[in-house]
């Protein structure tokens, strides 16, 4: 059965940084396009980065341009997102997902809290 895994997240200071990381059974990640959404509390989710299949073509969200940065690992079949200059507002749950024929797959997320 196909499922995705996140982890990485935590409890971060203002200004610091963390690296997610998405990982995959069932399948291998390299032939799928990989999108990193987020939720805060009483907030809808958005988008935050997507990465194609290739790498060649990343994408991100106007909120996180210059300081989030989406890459892939094809030697250990993962995705990452590395998040720089995190804010107070980037608190939120992480997930990623995919896209395998008409199905999308959803990781269960993991926490990530800026704060002081």
């Amino acid at each position: 059965q196909l499922q995705l895994v996140e982890s990485g997240g935590g409890l971060v200071q203002p200004g610091g940084s963390l690296r997610l990381s998405c990982a995959a059974s069932g399948v291998t990640l390299d032939y799928y396009g990989i999108g990193w959404f987020r939720q805060a509390p009483g907030k809808e989710r958005e988008g935050v980065s997507f990465i194609s299949n290739s790498g060649g073509r990343t994408n991100y969200a106007d909120s996180v341009k210059g300081r989030f940065t989406i890459s892939r690992d094809s030697a250990k079949h993962t995705a990452h997102l590395q998040m720089d200059s995190l804010k107070p507002d980037d608190t939120a749950v992480y997930s990623c997902n995919m896209v395998c024929g008409a199905t999308v797959y959803w990781g269960q997320g993991t926490q990530v809290t800026v704060s002081s």
